[in-house]
């Protein structure tokens, strides 16, 4: 791989890398609160479909992010509602959405579309740059600002220090008047909107239709991923960026270099750098206390 090619391959990691770090984000948000959505990966896949679908009615993929960004709120509010209110099993909770989800959107697309597999292409207008030939969508942008003003939020503000107070003793924050129900919710709900609107991003802008099964392990990766950032909003950042070159090498030579007949070869190498990544900081990582306990006042 020569100079060119590797400046290709940084491009490609950087759309690659947005659905991941959303999805992370917002996880990173949710778990410093206590709660645990490992449901992830159908959030997802059922705003990839809305995002889609929105998109295709409408012609804009601006309906597209926004019918992403409301549907993962309400998903995330589900997920609230059970673990925070219900006090059910966070993880049960994540596993039937994930399989909802892959049900779901399958009898959805045959609905809409009249196949299991894919939708329509989506040709809408997204603001980008083109550098090197490469598309740079603005969300790569807003991304970035994300990462950096979640950070200011959980280390520089009272609010973010509500929240973890929230995720690392609950019964202490509940003794100082903070309602530990409340903000449990509200960092669900947030959780599940960045997780939206990556849904949306990955079906009408980086790969322009829906796809079945098309988020291909991407939430578990969001998952590890802020395990791996030690639940640091620019450590999830930088660990989307590192899963996102992985799955831009894997593009790079089985779409761009056309190497086919090691393309499943190629197409692992994001989820052995997971399992990696996973491996190298199990025994470091310092996860909020009570995270994935349901509060219980006494």
């Amino acid at each position: 791989m020569d100079a060119y090619d590797a400046a290709v391959v940084g491009l490609i990691s950087l759309s690659a890398m947005v659905p991941i770090a959303l999805t992370a984000l917002g996880e990173v948000l949710a778990e410093r609160s206590g709660v645990v959505n490992i449901g992830l990966e159908g959030i997802l896949l059922i705003t990839a479909w809305v995002g889609v679908y929105a998109a295709l009615e409408t012609g804009s993929a601006w309906a597209g992010y926004a019918a992403g960004l409301a549907v993962g709120s309400l998903l995330g509010l589900l997920h609230a509602l059970i673990a925070v209110y219900l006090k059910g099993d966070q993880i049960i909770a994540g596993i039937g959405l994930n399989l909802a989800a892959a049900g779901g959107t399958a009898l959805a697309t045959l609905a809409a579309w009249g196949n299991y597999g894919q939708s329509p292409p989506v040709e809408v207008n997204v603001p980008s740059i083109v550098v090197l030939d490469q598309r740079i969508s603005f969300m790569v942008f807003v991304t970035v600002a994300l990462a950096f003003g979640l950070w200011v939020l959980l280390e520089k503000t009272r609010i973010g220090l509500i929240v973890k107070a929230v995720g690392d003793d609950p019964r202490a924050a509940d003794a100082l008047g903070i309602r530990v129900e409340r903000v449990r919710l509200a960092a669900t709900v947030a959780g599940g909107a960045l997780a939206g609107l990556a849904g949306a991003y990955l079906s009408v802008d980086y790969l322009g239709s829906f796809v079945k099964l098309m988020s291909a392990g991407r939430g578990f990766i969001a998952l590890a991923d802020v395990a791996f950032s030690g639940w640091h909003p620019l450590g999830a950042l930088l660990g989307a960026l590192v899963f996102g070159l992985s799955d831009a090498v894997a593009r790079y030579y089985t779409i761009i270099k056309g190497v086919t007949a090691a393309s499943y070869l190629f197409n692992t190498i994001p989820y052995l750098v997971t399992l990696a990544a996973v491996a190298v900081t199990a025994k470091r990582a310092v996860m909020p206390r009570s995270l994935g306990k349901p509060y219980v006042r006494e």
